[in-house]
């Protein structure tokens, strides 16, 4: 009983306004980075939204819901992700509960959650489902590993262990700069608006939080090569500028 209270609170009538757009926020921005081949996804900002303010068994059909629909009307290869895309929003849902989505410092540690989740998920569909390699860009990072002489299990584990703390954490962000954005009165009209109070003076946690994904970013590039690492600074500064154009935005 508990339980079915807990899904059922996740579901109002802004819950079910906020999931198309949050699938098309999922399958534009995905479609975009798979045709650019970058060696990120970017393709669960939606799902990380809803999460937070709607909490995690709404965050989890929105994933689920995203790459079915993604996959069965545009692109057949986002089909079999789905439930990795279910427990990105699952997992963020519950990290929201816990308070960890109310500083930038917090938010990283969602993003790394998450991403040891997806990681793992994404290696048991990749090896069972595609083979060992796809349509994104990450897929070069496999290949790379595979002319090293390592083994298809090994090059997808390396990859998905390197790739996803590095493209959950962006997203995670993402999602964070959106809700910075939206009023206080706008939020309370969805289930859950406590888990987006967003913590006042986060300015410490803000340089903390730009400068441990930095150092990330830079070693997971260097460890390739520098193509891999100027787009992974990129990706982080612009991420890192919108938070502190929205953080300045809110306080003006």
């Amino acid at each position: 009983m508990k339980l079915l209270n807990s899904i059922k609170k996740d579901f109002n009538t802004m819950t079910w306004v906020l999931i198309p757009v949050a699938i098309a926020i999922n399958v534009v921005i995905g479609q975009i980075v798979m045709v650019l081949k970058l060696p990120v996804y970017l393709d669960s900002v939606g799902t990380m939204l809803v999460g937070v303010i709607c909490g995690p068994w709404a965050g989890a059909l929105t994933g689920a819901l995203a790459n079915t629909i993604w996959g069965l009307a545009i692109d057949p290869n986002a089909l079999p992700w789905w439930p990795v895309a279910l427990l990105i929003g699952f997992v963020t849902g519950w990290c929201a509960r816990g308070g960890l989505f109310r500083n930038t410092w917090k938010v990283l540690i969602t993003g790394f959650l998450v991403a040891l989740v997806a990681a793992a998920a994404s290696a048991v569909v990749n090896m069972l489902l595609i083979g060992g390699i796809t349509a994104s860009g990450s897929s070069l990072i496999t290949v790379y590993l595979l002319q090293t002489g390592r083994s298809m299990i090994d090059a997808v584990l390396t990859t998905n262990f390197l790739v996803e703390p590095v493209d959950k954490i962006s997203t995670a962000l993402l999602a964070f700069a959106i809700i910075r954005g939206l009023s206080v009165r706008y939020l309370a009209r969805f289930p859950r608006p406590e888990n987006a109070a967003v913590e006042k003076n986060d300015l410490v946690a803000l340089i903390i939080g730009a400068l441990v994904f930095v150092v990330y970013v830079i070693l997971v590039g260097s460890f390739f090569n520098i193509m891999f690492l100027w787009v992974g600074l990129a990706v982080s500064a612009i991420l890192v500028l919108a938070v502190v154009l929205i953080s300045v935005l809110k306080k003006a």
